[in-house]
């Protein structure tokens, strides 16, 4: 299926205290997103920390933001899993508390074949009515999803497009070639999405709009719309912002930079540690050309 999803998507933070979520302070962050034009809110992906959460906190994340959002952005929940079994339960959880559509990423750590990711999409796939959208992160899972295989995939009925984060242009740009008309390709990597929109990509899902929805949301709307000057101006604001932002492993700086603008981001959870004191002044100077005043 094509036509999901289209502009500006945020791979949300999930801020935490000692005690769990911080709901007070996700409330704030997803107006923060709406009042600056995200198009729809990618809700428990990596960026959010899953694989630390219980699944009660999972539910009641799913429960509080359909709630808080009521409509206005769509809202996707990150669903996969390294068990396609659990993947496919949480799919459908999703479908029943009103997600717009799910996200599910590669199996990781098992390492499964071609064969595998295709029949693990079948069964997520069918186990739902709601858009899916694969995500490939090879450096993450372990798993990479060929151009050849998602052609495969993008055969389901209910497969919406493909979260590109493998980083090799040239991958992209055949698994772009192979997949026009049959579903969406979306840029999962923030130092690419110029690239991938221009590539044919229809969305951008983003970790650096977390802190600059504005701007992301203005960049892609410029490459969507066929302004590339405007859209490598506005990138080129944006491209040192990304490298800040993944200068350790996401999501700990950018939980960081949500601090510096004044949500109570709190810190990643464990093994994930704060972000290094070397890096802070990386992100704060990132942050000076992107962001709203920076505090502290």
């Amino acid at each position: 299926m094509t036509g999901f999803l289209k502009g500006s998507a945020t791979a949300m933070i999930t801020p935490f205290t000692k005690d769990g979520v911080n709901f007070d302070a996700f409330g704030k962050m997803l107006d923060y997103q709406l009042e600056n034009g995200t198009d729809a809110l990618v809700i428990l992906g990596t960026t959010g920390e899953p694989a630390t959460m219980t699944e009660e906190e999972k539910i009641a994340v799913m429960k509080f933001s359909l709630s808080h959002v009521r409509g206005r952005a769509k809202v996707i929940f990150g669903t996969g899993s390294n068990s396609t079994q659990k993947a496919v339960e949480a799919s459908v959880r999703a479908e029943e508390l009103g997600a717009d559509g799910v996200l599910a990423v590669t199996p990781y750590y098992n390492k499964c074949t071609q064969k595998g990711l295709i029949a693990y999409y079948e069964e997520i796939c069918s186990a739902v009515h709601v858009p899916v959208i694969a995500y490939n992160v090879p450096g993450r899972t372990g798993v990479n999803i060929l151009p050849e295989t998602m052609a495969r995939i993008a055969e389901i009925p209910n497969m919406a497009g493909i979260k590109e984060a493998s980083g090799n242009m040239a991958q992209v740009m055949e698994t772009a070639r192979l997949l026009r008309g049959k579903c969406d390709l979306y840029s999962g990597e923030d130092a690419l999405n110029l690239p991938i929109l221009a590539a044919g990509g229809s969305a951008v899902i983003s970790v650096v709009s977390n802190l600059a929805p504005k701007l992301v949301k203005r960049m892609t709307d410029a490459v969507l719309k066929g302004d590339l000057s405007e859209g490598n101006r506005l990138s080129d604001l944006l491209l040192p912002l990304a490298a800040a932002c993944f200068s350790e492993v996401n999501p700990i700086p950018v939980k960081a930079g949500m601090n510096f603008l004044g949500f109570e981001a709190g810190v990643p959870r464990p093994p994930l540690t704060p972000l290094e004191e070397g890096h802070e002044g990386l992100l704060r100077t990132a942050m000076k050309n992107c962001c709203p005043e920076v505090r502290g």
